[in-house]
């Protein structure tokens, strides 16, 4: 767990998180949680990235969706996510949109890959950029070193190194240097679970030069 500024990150596992900020939950693309979140039903909003299995698993949304829980999503997750749970708020977003809920604004921005074919431009795939608490928190979603990483100047960034389907661990590291450049904190995900090992996580942590990093632990 890691607490900056009156938010608290929690590492789910591949590219799960839980954000307690601002008295509200919030999961970002909740995928094989642990069995404590069985039943949970806490979660005030559901971020989901795109729709490859290990981001929009219905059968981690069950276990934390309320009836007031809102899910914001990407465009090409609507379909399933109506089908499942159309008494909820389904806010569908493209890249480079934005909705503000309270006092948290989100964006979306692109997540893409330009060496591989998993997760291709034309899909609409996104990232997310949560403002809560004076923080901006970025979640690249699935993607290689795109342009648009350098738009964002984040404080906190949440960066896949596995390789295979995302950015390897040198790559990923050469993105934050140079591209994202976040304020306080870059932290490593997308590893330890379908692709990627905690060495890529160390190697991307020892290559950082421009903040802080840190691995989270499965919770």
């Amino acid at each position: 767990m890691l607490e900056v500024d009156g938010t608290t990150i929690q590492w789910n596992g591949h590219d799960g998180y839980r954000l307690n900020a601002d008295n509200k939950i919030i999961y970002i693309d909740p995928f094989k949680l642990l069995s404590e979140y069985n039943n949970k039903k806490d979660a005030d909003l559901i971020l989901i990235t795109h729709n490859h299995f290990d981001h929009l698993s219905t059968k981690d949304i069950d276990n934390i969706i309320n009836n007031n829980t809102k899910i914001i999503c990407s465009s090409e997750c609507i379909e399933v996510l109506h089908k499942n749970y159309n008494k909820n708020e389904i806010i569908d977003l493209k890249p480079n949109d934005s909705i503000k809920i309270d006092n948290i604004k989100i964006e979306s921005i692109r997540a893409f890959n330009t060496n591989k074919d998993f997760h291709p431009k034309e899909d609409n795939k996104i990232g997310f950029i949560l403002n809560i608490n004076n923080l901006r928190i970025y979640h690249t979603g699935d993607t290689d070193i795109i342009p648009e990483m350098g738009q964002v100047n984040p404080d906190i960034a949440l960066v896949p190194v596995s390789g295979t389907y995302v950015m390897t661990a040198e790559e990923a590291a050469k993105a934050t240097n140079e591209l994202i450049k976040p304020k306080k904190i870059a932290i490593p995900m997308h590893y330890n679970s379908i692709v990627g090992s905690v060495k890529d996580a160390e190697t991307f942590c020892k290559m950082v030069n421009v903040c802080k990093t840190m691995m989270l632990e499965i919770e």
